[in-house]
């Protein structure tokens, strides 16, 4: 049965295309004889309209078959085996994703940072937040009088054990700014991965910030549309939407979600009842949130979140955060750094906001303070006598901005560059620290000015986002696009018509396109929808990918040299040509099997009938427009076959089914999608043209079809979908030349990722701390550039 289903199709199109070459006979047939023309005529009248019912027809029936068949696929149950394959193989995308983070953090070197957690004391605030015990543990492991669950970042196994006997599994973890909140929740997806049975679900972690709860009212609608984007192998063959549904409703994911506390406060409350109302009795959850946020959101929703434990951090004693950084640094450290030591071991606990030898303490006590500790301090050579300087730091938080201040000078100089791209840890260029930091404050106060619900900013960076958020595509862009789609549009086809009619015909037919085509493409927006659109991707490992576009084309061929073949040694080379063209588009359309090609094999049929009616006073009527109709089957076949039908195959095929989605893969991705429409169309159109026109006129027909290949690339590359990298180029080239962020944009971000002061979440880029940004962006020294249009 399946066999049957596969192959009817393609007995469709013969079937399809051998009446087409029979009706294209019995039509040209009177040519050769007495009054050819005029039994032409006739014939072509009664069967040109029933050509053109039939193939409509034939494609809409297609449509609807192929519409048929997806849903049914959809509605088709996945197999136990099927799930558990997608499972393994996202289990190991999400372990490699994490792993490399972990490693760009240094979170095992030489060990993690022991900061301790605890459930909230009883009678506290955030105990109030926090369902009944009894609802979230076995009723022998609860002691409602005291805390009843402590854990160390340092002793993950222990941790993850408890968690496993939460009756529902399903924690929030709290805490203040630079707490290690994230950290935690990276540990725990690591270790629930190295440790997962096959029964358990695959831990994979999110930016609850993506979530809009109106546009998914359920999480495991928002789980759905998410995954594919971040993990492209779920929509290799075999698998698709329909798994993915299955996995997230069958509860075969865990989401971790991260950082409820950057949603704006109204959305916040949403996401708890969106909780609420999506988990079931199997659904686990691990959540995080600074500790204030999330208690205003729970006061809001007006419900706890069920069965979930809540762990919240204790500051770093000055003696575990000592003995924290001298694990770090070398057996020997030198005078200095064992004089700090002991004044750190010897200090009495403090919080932030502590004076003189407190300030120090206070930064240790936070996960970030020790992280910038380390990474500013530790190299060798660095001077720390200014961090015993009371004058000079009199509370933490004078510190701390001396520390980040520092922070970016002190990644470049201790990282040098490298040329291999898998040495994650090195950047692949030099980087100057003052002009890094310029651009990252620029970026940093770029997103926390984001117009939001809540007024707060945002701290996603999504590339193909840029564009939309600095206003880069102004009424200015809008109108050169416009214009250049209208004049590329005229020029190409007045230089087909002129060499086709004359001169006089050629200047008509280019004003009239470059007018019909100018005010729809005003109206449809120009530029402008660049700004929305989402990246696309081609994949480009042809020996796999190619299989299709590559029998459908081949089709085409076959069918239009042997149609031409036989119309041409009875009729002449003219129809036999005609016959071929006629032949391979409806060969190649029914192979497609995609409607889409229904408005170009339109557009062709109406252009060439227009270049007929200009060559009916040279040919007849009928002779114009049998060649009129051959070149616009030419335009329709070319068009449709590289625009319709291989470029969706290549861009929605993952490219990379063993990696997760990455910023850098995204937009290399999609930078190489649109290279490769307009080049590929470009040459193709060409070549063809080209040669049409050079048998016709000579080396100057060649130069005239390159440029009308040339010209219908550029049109193509900026009508076609996915144009998110060209918004990316006009975006970056207006922020460079008003030198708030450099012209190769996304390389530099990637090395502020091998650098460790990014990190990526799928496609996506955050600063690795949102305190780091909010320094960033505060420091900016933000003066408006008016001349360059560019809304920071």
């Amino acid at each position: 049965m399946r066999g049957g289903k596969r192959w009817w199709p393609w007995l469709a199109a013969l079937a399809l295309m051998g009446g087409l070459v029979l009706l294209g006979a019995v039509t040209f047939a009177p040519l050769g004889g007495k009054d050819g023309l005029q039994s032409s005529a006739n014939r072509a009248q009664l069967t040109g309209g029933f050509v053109l019912v039939v193939a409509g027809s034939a494609i809409a029936v297609f449509r609807w078959a192929r519409q048929r068949s997806n849903a049914h696929r959809a509605a088709t149950a996945p197999t136990t085996d099927t799930l558990t394959r997608a499972k393994d193989m996202l289990a190991g995308l999400v372990g490699e994703q994490w792993k490399n983070e972990a490693r760009l953090r240094s979170l095992d070197d030489p060990e993690p940072i022991p900061v301790r957690w605890r459930t909230p004391a009883p009678n506290s605030r955030t105990a109030a937040v926090m369902d009944h015990p009894a609802n979230i543990a076995p009723g022998d492991a609860l002691k409602t009088d005291q805390e009843w669950w402590t854990a160390s970042s340092a002793d993950i196994d222990a941790l993850v054990d408890r968690f496993r006997h939460l009756r529902r599994r399903r924690l929030v973890i709290l805490g203040g700014p630079g707490m290690g909140k994230t950290t935690l929740a990276m540990q725990l997806l690591l270790h629930l991965l190295a440790t997962r049975t096959p029964d358990e679900p695959i831990p994979v972690m999110l930016p609850v910030a993506s979530w809009d709860t109106d546009q998914h009212p359920r999480l495991h609608e928002w789980l759905t549309d998410r995954l594919p984007r971040d993990y492209p192998a779920l929509r290799s063959p075999g698998l698709g939407a329909h798994v993915v549904r299955a996995l997230t409703a069958r509860g075969h994911i865990l989401p971790i979600l991260d950082g409820l506390d950057e949603l704006p406060s109204s959305a916040r409350a949403k996401v708890i009842a969106a909780l609420n109302r999506s988990l079931g009795g199997d659904d686990q959850l691990i959540l995080t949130s600074r500790t204030n946020e999330f208690t205003a959101a729970v006061t809001t929703a007006g419900d706890v979140l069920t069965s979930a434990a809540i762990l919240q951090p204790r500051l770093l004693a000055p003696a575990d955060a000592a003995d924290h950084l001298a694990r770090c640094l070398p057996p020997n450290p030198g005078p200095q750094w064992r004089d700090i030591l002991i004044k750190l071991r010897n200090t009495p606990p403090a919080g932030p906001s502590g004076d003189g030898p407190a300030a120090l303490a206070g930064i240790a006590a936070t996960p970030l303070g020790l992280w910038l500790l380390r990474t500013v301090y530790t190299a060798p050579g660095t001077d720390l006598s200014v961090l015993a300087d009371r004058n000079r730091f009199p509370a933490s938080a004078v510190l701390r901005a001396h520390l980040f201040d520092q922070l970016i000078p002190a990644v470049i100089a201790t990282r040098e560059p490298g040329k291999n791209p898998a040495e994650t840890f090195r950047p692949l260029r030099r980087r100057d620290p003052e002009q890094a930091r310029r651009w990252l404050s620029y970026l940093a106060y770029h997103l926390t000015n984001q117009p939001t619900p809540g007024g707060n900013g945002i701290r996603d960076f999504a590339w193909w986002r840029l564009a939309a958020t600095s206003h880069a595509i102004t009424r200015t862009t809008h109108l050169a696009a416009t214009l250049l789609n209208a004049l590329v549009f005229g020029l190409m086809l007045g230089l087909m018509a002129g060499f086709l009619a004359g001169p006089m015909v050629g200047i008509m037919v280019g004003l009239v396109a470059a007018l019909t085509v100018g005010p729809e493409a005003w109206r449809k927006g120009g530029a402008r929808p660049w700004a929305n659109d989402l990246p696309g991707r081609a994949d480009l490992r042809f020996q796999q990918r190619a299989a299709k576009p590559m029998r459908i084309v081949v089709i085409g061929l076959v069918a239009g040299y042997m149609a031409g073949g036989v119309v041409w040694l009875e009729f002449g080379l003219e129809f036999g040509l005609v016959a071929g063209l006629m032949s391979g588009v409806v060969a190649g359309l029914t192979a497609g099997l995609t409607g889409g090609v229904l408005g170009e094999l339109g557009l062709g049929l109406v252009i060439g009938l227009a270049f007929g009616l200009t060559d009916w006073h040279k040919f007849g009527l009928m002779s114009g427009l049998a060649v009129g109709l051959a070149f616009g089957l030419l335009g329709a076949l070319t068009v449709g076959l590289l625009f319709r039908l291989p470029v969706p195959f290549l861009a929605e095929a993952p490219a990379q089914l063993d990696h997760a989605t990455t910023p850098m893969g995204s937009w290399r991705a999609d930078r190489t999608l649109n290279l490769l429409r307009i080049s590929t169309a470009g040459l193709t159109v060409g070549l063809m043209a080209g040669f049409m026109f050079g048998v016709t006129v000579g080396l100057t027909g060649l130069a005239v079809g390159l440029t009308v290949g040339l010209a219908t690339g550029i049109v193509g590359g900026l009508t076609a979908k996915h144009r998110a990298w060209l918004a990316y180029l006009v975006a970056t080239w207006r922020l460079s030349r008003a030198e708030l962020l450099p012209r190769q944009l996304m390389p530099f971000l990637d090395d502020c990722h091998r650098l460790g002061l990014l990190r990526a979440v799928g496609p996506i880029y955050q600063f690795r701390h949102a305190e780091l940004q909010d320094h960033l962006a505060a420091a900016y020294d933000h003066q408006p550039d008016v001349a360059s249009g560019v809304t920071p």
